[in-house]
């Protein structure tokens, strides 16, 4: 078996083992209130790539975690993601209509029933991590989960790079400026993925957690440089939402900085940065290599 197809049978994996995890943990229809029960499946159930939860098994399957422990863990990361995609389209923020090839959360229900979601989503992953059983974690290794994840949501991690993003609207910023925005923006969700997969570990050691660490930062670096490159070239049946908006609205990215190709360059070099991290890892560590892999030739 190809080692592309060996990381497409693990992402597929995880895909489901994850959907099946969130139908269970998102609250059902049937219970009131039932619109915003609707809302938050809509946003959440039956499309996306799933990389952030697949990164949690990955990186629990690199350090010799049963991954029936690591459903928590994945579903809470997923649906933070999901939670800053519903607000993230909102007619204050990016202001998009379409989002994974589907209506946007504020156009299919509306905006109140959109921020109410997002809100609910952020709540119920924590909820998730602090009431687990099945990973069978200590106390402390809970706390510790909640807080990384906690840090990666909030102003030095995902908002404040939002924040970053939407102040940058229209300024001329240099590439350092551009890069510390993305580290927060997309990367630190990223970081926080393969950084609670480490957790699910009591014994992983401190090179390894490092190594991770810095594996996380160059793939969640690349896969906002080639979400750049897909804004400018993707097609948009593939890509699952509207190209060219960042230019539209005069947003900075990598491409309009570095040109289009420099910014594949950049990414490129991140791709082998973070192969290089993963050395001491046998086998095991695969699914990670072929994400690193995967980032920069991903066409959607």
């Amino acid at each position: 078996m190809s080692s592309d197809q060996e990381f497409l049978d693990f992402l597929r994996f995880s895909q489901h083992r994850v959907e099946n995890a969130l139908q269970t943990y998102l609250p059902n229809t049937s219970k009131a209130p039932s619109r915003l029960h609707e809302a938050m499946r809509y946003s959440t159930l039956g499309s996306g790539k799933r990389i952030r939860p697949m990164l949690v098994y990955a990186t629990g399957q690199a350090l010799g975690i049963t991954l029936d422990k690591l459903n928590a863990p994945a579903c809470a990361v997923e649906l933070i993601h999901a939670y800053s995609l519903v607000h993230d389209d909102l007619p204050a923020m990016d202001d998009d209509d379409l989002r994974r090839g589907k209506e946007t959360c504020h156009v299919k229900f509306d905006e109140a029933t959109a921020i109410l979601t997002g809100d609910a989503l952020q709540t119920l992953a924590f909820q998730i991590l602090s009431k687990d059983t099945s990973g069978q974690f200590s106390a402390e290794s809970k706390i510790k989960m909640i807080e990384q994840l906690a840090f990666a949501s909030g102003s030095r991690g995902m908002c404040g790079g939002q924040s970053m993003d939407l102040d940058a609207v229209g300024q001329d910023i240099d590439l350092v400026h551009l890069e510390l925005m993305q580290i927060h923006k997309t990367g630190a969700l990223i970081r926080a993925s393969v950084n609670l997969g480490a957790l699910s570990n009591s014994e992983t050691s401190t090179d390894e957690a490092k190594r991770l660490d810095h594996y996380a930062k160059c793939i969640g670096l690349a896969f906002q440089i080639k979400d750049d490159i897909l804004d400018v070239e993707g097609d948009p049946m593939m890509i699952g939402k509207t190209r060219g908006k960042d230019a539209k609205n005069e947003k900075p990215t990598y491409p309009s900085l570095m040109g289009l190709d420099g910014a594949k360059e950049k990414a490129e070099l991140l791709r082998q940065d973070a192969l290089d991290q993963l050395s001491i890892f046998d086998h095991a560590a695969a699914p990670l290599r072929g994400l690193a892999e995967y980032i920069v030739s991903r066409k959607h």
